[in-house]
């Protein structure tokens, strides 16, 4: 069986305060976006397999099949229900570390997968329980529907937003920002105006002026790079940009189709509908 595990993008991100255990209190809104990787579980039956086998192909993955989170998933499902022993084979398109959530969404999309090919009957609380545990954003695409984040980004309210008549533009330039640093240069605030009334009621020509990732405010002037691939999304046309997540992928919003690959050279470009 085979899933198509999607990305996400960030359409505002305010760091509101550092918490007790280390964390930080946020608000974004999460929206899936097309770009995705491809999942695929069977069933080993090979006597005396491995109760775990992973492989990969696309984009390399760092480190061994014990570093995955599908891994973990795999033996916190099965902790709980008799899952068989499988194989497992990702085809990595998303990039890695950059603001788009594509390790969480395999996770998620992996959890969903043992549970309708082996029939498991996971509730859809125990499937959000279980991500939650595998990352801050893990369980967003459990339901994968536009949602209002809060908490360490792992407390959702779906949102009825739809952006399905607009195009969109990923534009990751191969920079590894790191979370914890990034994190590190932001000074927690209170907002002033309400991101989720913003999002929900502005008109999208005006996101530019009121809706804003705070993260851009220090990692803008340690990668410019970062900050021009905005600013020519914005000369190209785009109604909205901004940075996802901590980065370093910027996303432009458009009105119409674009076809923007050569004016990045050698980055990363996703170019669809949402």
């Amino acid at each position: 069986m085979i899933t198509f595990p999607n990305a996400k993008i960030n359409i505002g991100l305010n760091i509101i305060e550092k918490r007790d255990d280390g964390f930080h209190n946020l608000q974004s809104v999460f929206y899936p976006v097309g770009l995705s990787d491809a999942l695929e579980v069977i069933e080993n039956k090979d006597e005396g397999a491995a109760r775990f086998t992973f492989s990969s192909s696309g984009i390399e993955i760092p480190g061994d099949a014990t570093d995955n989170l599908c891994y973990y998933a795999y033996h916190l499902v099965s902790q709980d229900y008799p899952v068989p022993a499988v194989k497992v084979h990702l085809h990595k398109n998303i990039p890695i570390g950059a603001g788009l959530g594509g390790g969480s969404s395999d996770a998620a999309f992996f959890i969903k997968l043992l549970n309708d090919k082996f029939e498991l009957g996971i509730s859809w609380g125990e499937m959000h329980n279980y991500a939650r545990q595998l990352g801050s954003d893990c369980s967003f695409f459990v339901s994968n529907k536009p949602s209002f984040a809060e908490g360490r980004g792992d407390e959702y309210e779906s949102m009825k937003l739809d952006l399905s008549k607009y195009y969109v533009v990923l534009v990751y330039p191969k920079i590894h920002i790191n979370t914890a640093k990034a994190y590190s240069g932001v000074k927690p605030k209170m907002p002033i105006r309400s991101l989720e009334e913003d999002v929900l009621n502005l008109p999208i020509e005006q996101w530019k002026e009121f809706i804003h990732n705070d993260f851009e405010d220090s990692i803008f002037p340690q990668f410019p790079e970062i900050k021009n691939i905005k600013e020519k999304l914005y000369s190209k046309g785009a109604i909205y940009s901004s940075m996802s997540g901590s980065g370093s992928t910027v996303f432009g919003i458009f009105e119409k189709e674009t076809d923007l690959k050569v004016e990045f050279g050698d980055s990363f470009v996703f170019e669809g509908r949402f």
